[in-house]
């Protein structure tokens, strides 16, 4: 027995000794010269700004490089780790000496939309393959099919495409597949191919165009191991296929953001292994299945924006007792969400009931077998009771509870229970309750639209958005604006409009050095704008209108270089329009109206590039219109609807983690004041009118194809018309009213197929209106005052003698009468053409337009 423990002993001691020269040696390793060499190649092709290749140096052994792992045993090179080091250039040819090479990531960095290397396809060691993230552009090549012993390919977040994918389906030890972003539309057997993959546990497949072809001709998919299915955010019009509800391993379901139509099959309820299924923005209809009840491994259920109408929400969910996130509404669902929903729901953390006629019913001392974190329930009834059970909440960041019909004070609990949240978003309610002695602590604070009083609140350092406007608040503005913190405060965004404030707005703004947003406008504040409001350098939207502030504007305010909306509207301001204000390219709205101010506008002006809405109306200027006005090359190209130009209209909108705040402008278009909100940065609107400017019209103000409100009304404007007014296809409204207008109406009027307000009357307009459906649909009061006009609508017939001859038009035009018959040809084909445009534009300002 001794001699048996001797020898085992020498052999642990021989086992621990080679344990440690092997450890030893794989500290030390001796990389291959072959392979050191190919790598030192393949660095110098890429570009490294960061210097992050800096330990690959000649001097040193390969294996002990950032991102080079090596062997234990041969030293010889197994993977290639270098994501997220922002390299760029190219990749050299030189990675085909690296013969045992498995692992390749070089996923986010920048290669310039350059193509994927197709040799690529001929490192047959390759078992993972990550490009994703790196600014590859261009076609897929299909020699990566080649590569048969690959498990895991990651191609998305290119600028990539396909033409077929027959070669996907040469790599049959695949896994895991990310193609996400990568164009697949031309490949119409997409899923034929895909499905003979029979060891892929992973599909993503995001944003890749795909149509509705999912039933494809097999019928059946011949997924056996798939685990995980993103179809997200794509074209797929048609409804869920069967074949989908056969893959009884299925995990993680995504099908976000198609249009997937008919009802959700009972047959949902047999995934025993689902974690996450989110069918939100789709076109399902019918009722929840009562068999969602049977996804015992469902943590996560999004069944936000559908079709839903029948019936209410199944008490079964109430059986999901993993689930932790929740998602519904935008939908027709009615009836009750109640206690037994959510009986065994203690995992709970985000729950999103929104825009539905649901509305929550619990009892008063309901406490919840859940903490969330967070709490969406908007635009569905909660009250009209403050919901008491809120206070049993201790984990909450996030609380919104908007448009919920809440009708009562806020109870002396809420303000200390809220002290802790992040974000809070109560507005559109009827909540009361005097804020004066309340100290808010959030980040985000939404109380707008409410029936909160007393004076304004003590805000803490950490506050980065208030917005308190449209209540019922009131006293001198002063305290709060020079109010003493414990720090710095981080304070962005200020909406304090429509409320009863009222005194001189103090010398305190350097206190505030972060706004990026004011808006004071709607009060009872008076005095002058005080200079140290020119120290906010970041401010970008700066809003002071409905008050009673008087004198010139503070040359201070040259310092915000970035101003890009400038809101003074109804006010007393005088002295002339300065110059700063109109020589920045970041301004895009300047909104100036009803105020004293005098002389000419500035000829600066015409180097606004970016502006979008000029409102100078009802003041007193004088002189000519610039007529560099073409210039305003944002009005020229005219909206964009999903176009967002992140440098400009930053102004508009300032985004946080979950909302954003967006900034608002009444306008006065068509005879009426309107409120432009969500669409504000759609709009192109210049409004010169009740000045005292006098000269013709440019000609250069008709190249602003993209403006749809133009209003030149109540001045001493002489000339024509030019004819070259039918090239402002997108004009709305135009007013050019009580002027001194003369001459004929331009035939090619008749091609302003949007417009839908016109008001010429009180001019000198002679002869007869233009024949088309256009302007015959306008009332007689749009050409009313000119005596020597005839023709339909109005009464007064035309004699031969004021019909319209062959002469030339006005010189001040300079245009050529070839262009009217021009016009004249192309009417009727661009009305026809341009009515379902027309129909576009005005579908999309009734779903995003508010106050009209």
């Amino acid at each position: 027995m001794r001699k048996l423990k001797a020898i085992l002993g020498v052999l642990l001691l021989w086992f621990l000794c080679s344990t440690i020269l092997r450890s030893c040696k794989a500290n030390n390793l001796v990389c291959n010269e072959k392979e050191k060499q190919a790598l030192l190649s393949f660095r110098h092709a890429l570009l490294d700004p960061a210097n992050q290749l800096s330990s690959w140096s000649i001097k040193e052994g390969c294996c002990g490089w950032r991102g080079v792992h090596c062997s234990n045993v041969t030293a010889r090179v197994l993977k290639l780790e270098l994501a997220d080091m922002n390299l760029g250039g190219e990749i050299s040819p030189a990675l085909l000496k690296l013969e045992f090479l498995d692992h390749l990531d070089l996923s986010r960095n920048d290669f310039g939309r350059s193509p994927i290397p197709s040799f690529l396809g001929s490192m047959g060691s390759l078992r993972f393959l990550d490009l994703s993230s790196a600014y590859f552009g261009g076609l897929v090549p299909p020699q990566l099919g080649n590569i048969s012993n690959l498990r895991h390919l990651n191609l998305g977040d290119n600028g990539l495409y396909v033409e077929n994918l027959s070669w996907i389906s040469l790599l049959s030890s695949l896994k895991y597949l990310d193609m996400d972003g990568i164009d697949l539309h031309r490949e119409l057997d997409w899923l034929e191919k895909l499905s003979l993959l029979p060891s892929l546990l992973e599909l993503h497949l995001p944003e890749c165009q795909l149509e509705s072809n999912m039933t494809s001709s097999i019928g059946y998919a011949n997924f056996t191991s798939l685990t995980l299915i993103d179809l997200s955010f794509n074209h797929i019009n048609q409804e869920l296929p069967n074949w989908l509800f056969n893959l009884s391993s299925l995990a993680f379901l995504s099908v976000l953001e198609n249009q997937f139509k008919g009802q959700i099959p009972e047959s949902l309820g047999q995934f025993k292994y689902l974690e996450y299924l989110d069918l939100s923005f789709n076109s399902l209809s019918g009722n929840i299945p009562s068999s969602m009840g049977n996804l015992s491994s469902l943590s996560v259920l999004n069944l936000y924006d559908n079709l839903l109408i029948n019936g209410t929400v199944p008490t079964s969910v109430g059986r999901l007792s993993n689930l932790m996130a929740l998602v519904l509404g935008h939908d027709s669902l009615t009836g009750a969400v109640s206690e037994v929903h959510f009986a065994t729901l203690s995992k709970l953390m985000q729950l999103e009931i929104s825009e539905t006629s649901l509305f929550f019913n619990v009892k008063s001392n309901w406490t919840p077998p859940f903490q969330l974190h967070y709490l969406l329930i908007s635009s569905c009834k909660m009250g009209p009771k403050f919901p008491a059970w809120l206070q049993t909440q201790k984990s909450l960041f996030y609380l919104d509870f908007s448009g919920s019909g809440i009708e009562d004070t806020a109870p002396d609990w809420f303000w200390k229970f809220a002290s802790n949240i992040q974000q809070i978003h109560l507005s559109d309610n009827q909540i009361s309750g005097d804020l004066s002695q309340v100290v808010l602590n959030n980040t985000n604070i939404d109380l707008s639209s409410n029936f909160f009083s007393g004076r304004l609140p003590r805000l803490s350092p950490n506050v980065v958005e208030l917005n308190i406007a449209n209540n019922s608040l009131s006293g001198r503005i002063s305290p709060f604006l020079c109010q003493k913190m414990n720090g710095t405060s981080k304070l962005e965004v200020l909406d304090i409009s429509i409320n009863a404030l009222s005194g001189e707005i103090s010398d305190c703004w350097m206190h505030w050095p972060s706004l990026t947003h004011i808006n004071i406008g709607s009060n009872n504040l008076s005095g002058k704008i005080p200079n140290s409001m020119g120290s906010l350098v970041g401010l970008r939207a700066l809003s002071l209108h409905n008050n009673s502030f008087y004198g010139d504007i503070p040359s201070s305010l040259e310092n915000c270089k970035v101003l890009g909306l400038i809101n003074l509207a109804n006010n007393n301001f005088s002295g002339i329009i300065p110059r700063w204000m109109v020589e920045s390219t970041t301004r895009i709205v300047i909104h100036l109206r009803s105020n004293k101010f005098i002389g000419n506008i500035p000829p600066q002006i015409c180097q606004l590039s970016s502006l979008i809405v000029l409102d100078l109306a009802d003041n007193s200027l004088s002189g000519e219109i610039p007529k560099c006005l073409n210039n305003f090359s944002a009005m020229a190209a005219g909206p964009i609807p999903g176009k967002y130009d992140d440098g400009g209209f930053v102004a508009l909108e300032s985004e946080y983690d979950y909302k954003s705040y967006m900034e608002s402008l009444v306008l006065d278009i068509k005879g009426r004041e309107s409120e432009y909100k969500e669409i504000l940065q759609y709009v192109r609107a210049i409004d010169l009118s009740s000045n005292n400017l006098s000269g013709s019209i440019p000609v250069e103000i008709f190249s602003l194809s993209g403006l749809q409100f133009l209003n030149l009304s109540r001045n001493h404007l002489t000339g024509r018309i030019p004819e070259k007014i039918g090239v402002m296809a997108s004009l709305e409204s135009l007013d050019l009213s009580r002027n001194h207008l003369s001459g004929e109406i331009p035939q090619s009027m008749s091609n302003l197929t949007f417009l839908d307000d016109l008001d010429l009357s009180f001019n000198n307009f002679s002869g007869r209106i233009p024949s088309s459906t256009q302007l015959q649909s306008f009332d007689p009061l749009s050409f009313f005052g000119n005596a020597e006009l005839c023709g339909a609508p109005l009464t007064k017939n035309c004699t031969k003698d004021e019909e319209p001859q062959d002469t030339n038009p006005d010189e001040e035009s300079g245009e050529h009468p070839e262009i009217a018959w021009f016009y004249i040809g192309m009417g009727t084909g661009f009305v026809l053409g341009s009515l379902w445009s027309s129909l576009f534009q005005k579908s999309l300002e009734a779903c995003l337009f508010s106050g009209s």
